[in-house]
């Protein structure tokens, strides 16, 4: 056990010395070997970090992690750089955020140097240069990475390999998946269950966002054809367009990444029901602590309801204490083809146009995708001006579009605005807006609440009765209303409850989801039994599946009740 605070190691659950936590990871740093020119990983504890396990000469302190720099984004830097094209190809270079490492020498590329460049004249030189660069001098250096790595390698392995056999033991192996993204932490959590499971026959979900880089989809063709074995399943959001999405409810933002739920979690979800129906599943997937903040705040096995986004799943990360170095370590290692999208300088591969992505991610698209690139700009200039941005050209370029929120200057906003009005006829009943007529998916919204009873409405009001679940009592009526002010309405009553407010918000959650639903699929991923689905325009919820938990109710996983609250919600 270690104590992050003291920096100590210890057998205890709490430190002897500050009293507070302590960690079952034990931190690594890297180290610099000068005479064979590679990084060394040590855990903070080891004492043989004085040393390089290879040629025994001293070493010092690097950095927190390091990721390679292969020789294409090694000849990209040299041109920003202005130095001579390959004259570092025998140099050995490494990369730390912003700060590259050049025979264990620091030197940094700020954005500004990354503004100066003329994108379409780096595009011709990397043409016109990359014949003449040399790989063998960067497989050389990886050759002796991995062999004074090995022992911390197989350690790391012996590690991994225990955690996914115990937590594999916990269900049947038919029911183990692989969340596989085509970046190089799935694509490394893939290989080491398979060789930890002996099981090269195990499911394996890429979700294609529609969104990837075209090295994605041309990796994964790849390892598709490199594992015929496995159960490769590809799932994709073919009812929906990206730049439709875009057009109407704004492009995502860091904080509203609508994209998410509706291009990766929903299809994936969908995959799931139709390979498992209402069966609890494990994934294994490639989430790390170190990639980010938030991240490092994850379990490393996941099964809480409020932090899981498909229900049906206990998620498990085997590398979750992996740094990125020690990622590299087992693809050089173990030989595990990887998406060529890194050799270019990529150092994630999501979707291209993230707004997580950093500028340096930005600038590397502009070279390697100029059309998707100039595309995707023009469309975030036009949409600043629909939304009465006096200087659009300066909100796209600073990148403020990213921090983006609501929906201001949209006219969707309106559909997520419940608007209602007490009825003063009758009491504890309300009379809800409706931005489109009343009607049979209005009531299936309803089935949540309890069982659907129509026939004990009255006909001529085209009353509809919900009865309790757990009881057969009454407790809501509902039924289309004429409101003045309000081109469609509808007045749900509740009968029979103690708290009457309660029931009527959720409710108002329902009203919202029929007002502002645009298929976003997250309450299909909510459901743990399948009972929620987008059938073509329509959200439809299966009385015979429903076993009314109300999750899709419950402002924990749905905050306001439909996910476009958050995202049209204006102040």
């Amino acid at each position: 056990m270690w104590c992050k605070a003291c920096k100590i190691e210890t057998l205890e659950d709490k430190c002897p010395v500050c009293g507070q936590p302590t960690d079952v990871d034990i931190p690594v740093e890297v180290y610099w070997c000068g005479h064979c020119k590679t990084p060394i990983l040590y855990r903070v504890n080891e004492a043989e970090k004085e040393s390089c396990p290879l040629c025994h000469s001293s070493v010092h302190y690097l950095c927190a992690d390091l990721r390679p720099v292969f020789p294409q984004e090694r000849l990209l830097l040299e041109l920003i750089w202005k130095l001579e094209p390959n004259s570092l190809v025998n140099k050995s270079v490494w990369a730390s955020n912003s700060r590259f490492y050049i025979d264990g020498q620091a030197k940094t590329v700020s954005m500004a140097l990354y503004k100066k460049q003329n994108v379409d004249e780096l595009r011709q030189d990397l043409e016109k240069y990359q014949q003449e660069n040399d790989n063998r001098p960067f497989n050389r250096f990886i050759t002796s990475f991995v062999e004074a790595n090995k022992q911390h390698l197989a350690e790391i392995i012996e590690e991994a390999h225990t955690f996914i056999c115990t937590e594999a033991d916990k269900y049947p192996q038919e029911n183990i998946v692989l969340s596989f993204s085509g970046g190089k932490d799935s694509t490394v959590t893939a290989d080491i269950v398979t060789k930890a499971l002996s099981n090269p026959s195990l499911v394996h979900i890429f979700g294609n966002t529609t969104l990837e880089f075209p090295m994605t989809v041309e990796y994964a063709r790849r390892f598709r054809e490199n594992h015929p074995q496995a159960i490769f399943q590809i799932a994709e959001n073919k009812e929906q367009s990206f730049m439709d999405m875009c057009a109407e409810i704004g492009p995502p933002a860091r904080l509203m990444r609508w994209c998410c739920s509706m291009f990766k979690t929903g299809p994936i979800t969908r995959v799931i029901n139709n390979l498992f129906r209402n069966q609890q599943i494990l994934t294994f997937y490639g989430i790390r602590r170190y990639e980010s903040v938030s991240r490092s705040k994850y379990n490393r096995v996941e099964k809480n309801t409020e932090s899981v986004k498909i229900q049906q799943q206990t998620v498990a990360a085997p590398i979750f204490n992996w740094k990125d170095l020690d990622v590299w370590l087992y693809i050089f290692s173990e030989a595990v083809d990887f998406n060529d999208a890194y050799r270019l300088g990529y150092d994630r591969v999501g979707c291209w146009c993230c707004p997580n992505n950093n500028n340096r991610a930005q600038f590397l698209s502009s070279i390697y995708m100029p059309e998707k690139t100039a595309a995707w700009k023009n469309f975030l200039i036009d949409f600043a001006k629909k939304i009465g941005k006096p200087d659009p050209e300066v909100y796209v370029e600073s990148g403020k579009w990213k921090a983006r929120q609501g929906g201001n200057g949209l006219s969707a906003a309106k559909s997520v605005k419940l608007q209602f009005t007490n009825c003063t006829a009758e009491d504890n009943s309300k009379i809800y807006k409706l931005f489109r007529p009343y009607s049979d998916e209005l009531i299936n919204m309803f089935v949540p609440f309890g069982r659907i009873a129509p026939e004990l409405g009255q006909k001529l009001l085209q009353e509809t009765i919900v009865l309790d679940s757990a009881t057969n009592v009454p407790i809501l009526s509902i039924q289309p209303f004429v409101q003045e002010g309000y081109e469609h309405a509808v007045k749900v009553k509740t009968m029979n409850v103690k708290d009457y407010e309660a029931i009527q918000r959720m409710v108002g959650y329902q009203i919202r989801k029929y007002n502002a639903c645009r298929r976003c699929l997250k309450c299909e991923s909510l459901c743990r039994t399948g009972a929620i689905s987008i059938v073509g325009d329509s959200y439809y919820i299966d009385g015979r599946k429903c076993v009314h938990c109300k999750k899709c109710m419950n402002a924990k996983f749905l905050a306001g009740g439909c996910t476009m609250d958050k995202y049209l919600r204006t102040k």
